[in-house]
């Protein structure tokens, strides 16, 4: 795919999305720039040069939301009903939600609406001193959308995202990080900067198999009704990886005073109950 609405640029196995429609503050298109985002994050998984993902936008905005010249109106969509819509922003964040790789969110200005909720899947946020943020969506009209009912909620706590999804009202970047929503608020000219230096933590010190195994851990979990879902799995996932070479690797490693060199590779070295999510229930 061609993209017009998104770049795409990999260097030291760190690629970097970049949100580029700056004359409309990147402002979130249905049938460009979402198939154009749903592309890179397949890609991206297929790619075993990618170890991380940074997600940022072009110029002052991160995004400013939907792009209100599309409207709300479903009308027209002949194919469209009431039961078989799906919001776009929210396959966006399923997609996101099912990454082998983390993602990063470098929220460079104005993250509103689905500028905000695409990034609730993400791994980690991080915000300008320059960000503004907002759940706008009682403002429009509309309810709550990229699936943030769900990861809202877990994120910031149900009164936080009470708070915000009935006000609709735009906050800084001081109040997010106060809120849980985003780790770090960064001066916005080291931003980027800052995102690179995590995501090289994890491309020069860790096994790429095992982040893709923690990020499902870690994610699906939350949807555990007792933690002995999370025994269950945790105790399968250590036992295969302490059979696999980047165990024996990590403990080489460690008493020849070296760092480790990982060879184990998501596209092809995953185990065979990979993606346990999908059974119904844990064996």
């Amino acid at each position: 795919m061609n993209y017009t609405q998104i770049q795409y640029d990999v260097k030291d196995q760190v690629l970097i999305i970049t949100l580029n429609r700056p004359e409309k503050l990147n402002a979130f298109t249905d049938y460009v720039m979402a198939p154009e985002l749903i592309d890179a994050f397949d890609r991206a998984d297929k790619d075993d040069d990618v170890r991380v993902i940074i997600v940022t936008g072009a110029g002052r905005g991160f995004c400013s939301g939907h792009d209100l010249e599309e409207g709300f109106d479903y009308d027209e969509q002949a194919q469209a009903t009431l039961e078989n819509h799906r919001d776009i922003g929210g396959i966006v964040a399923l997609r996101i939600y099912e990454m082998q790789k983390p993602v990063i969110a470098a929220i460079n200005g104005a993250a509103i609406g689905v500028g905000i909720t695409m990034t609730l899947p993400m791994d980690i946020r991080l915000a300008s001193e320059k960000a503004k943020i907002g759940f706008v969506f009682t403002r429009l009209g509309i309810t709550l959308e990229a699936c943030s009912n769900w990861f809202l909620p877990r994120i910031v706590g149900i009164s936080k995202a009470a708070e915000w999804a009935y006000t609709g009202r735009i906050f800084d970047a001081r109040e997010a990080l106060a809120g849980g929503l985003i780790s770090q608020v960064v001066p916005h000219d080291q931003l980027l900067e800052k995102a690179r230096e995590i995501a090289q933590e994890i491309v020069q010190n860790t096994s790429a198999v095992s982040i893709s195994l923690n990020r499902q851990l870690l994610w699906k979990m939350l949807e555990a009704d007792h933690p002995m879902e999370a025994h269950k799995i945790e105790s399968k996932c250590i036992y295969w990886l302490g059979l696999k070479p980047d165990s024996k690797e990590a403990v080489d490693a460690f008493h020849e005073k070296r760092p480790p060199k990982f060879t184990m590779k998501p596209s092809s070295d995953m185990p065979e109950f990979y993606p346990w999510w999908l059974e119904r229930k844990f064996k």
